[in-house]
């Protein structure tokens, strides 16, 4: 599993011009899912979130987590994070899990992150073309790879 987050002052998620999602200071993920992906992934990646300390103490130093301050979450299905440009200019997705294998895996994220937060995460609608509006905060964007730890 790949994902992007990003610190937000707030986010939002529409489709079609109609407001589906928004949160307040919390972070925005967006996750790709591998055709390889399963429990060991979604468990390491939730954990990754919830516990990493990206937002600042009463001295401006990031050492708070998610759950420090009660912050709230976005996630939005991304699949094009498993874009290859390797070969030409036209991005390819074949490491990209098919959506009977990647929803399941999307849903059960969404609830692994939901209980160590012990808060619901909000979402996009998986597979929908969504408008994703952000005021990234810092900025403050990390990448996570599943695969790789890191």
């Amino acid at each position: 599993m790949r994902a992007i987050i990003q610190r937000v002052k707030k986010a939002s998620v529409a489709i079609s011009g109609d407001h589906i999602a928004s949160i307040e200071k919390g972070v925005l993920i967006f996750v790709g899912i591998e055709s390889m992906d399963d429990s060991p992934d979604i468990e390491w990646l939730a954990g990754k979130i919830v516990r990493m300390r990206i937002f600042p103490d009463e001295f401006g130093v990031m050492n708070k987590s998610l759950v420090d301050i009660a912050g709230e979450a976005l996630v939005v299905s991304q699949f094009t994070l498993h874009a290859s440009v390797k070969k030409g200019n036209r991005p390819t997705y074949s490491k990209a899990a098919n959506a009977a294998v990647s929803k399941p895996l999307y849903e059960r994220f969404i609830n692994q992150l939901g209980e160590l937060m012990q808060l619901t995460p909000k979402t996009g609608r998986f597979g929908e073309d969504m408008q994703v509006h952000l005021i990234n905060d810092g900025p403050v964007t990390i990448i996570l790879d599943s695969k790789n730890k890191e």
